[in-house]
């Protein structure tokens, strides 16, 4: 069953460059390496340019799984904490 999964990310002050240079090179891999992966794209608020929204769609609930677990992930993940001024708003969700 498909899963999705969007993020609310707010970057720190002078810091969204960073954020959306360090998403741009980790969508590039997911896309590259992850099959299972459907949509991985980045999104900011018209209304408050720190907030993103990250939106997700996997296959199935091991390719979800596949991404945390990815090099690229682990890799690249530390750049976009960095970037941030908390911790994300995630909310998974079952496709109907």
């Amino acid at each position: 069953m498909p899963i999705g999964i969007t993020a609310t990310l707010t970057a720190k002050e002078g810091k969204e460059a960073e954020l959306e240079a360090a998403f741009a090179e980790l969508a590039k891999a997911v896309r590259a390496n992850e099959p299972g992966n459907k949509l991985y794209t980045l999104f900011r608020s018209r209304k408050d340019k720190s907030v993103y929204v990250v939106m997700e769609i996997y296959e199935n609930e091991e390719a979800m799984k596949a991404h945390g677990k990815s090099d690229h992930y682990r890799a690249i993940g530390p750049k976009i904490g960095a970037a941030l001024g908390g911790a994300p708003d995630i909310h998974y969700m079952d496709a109907v």
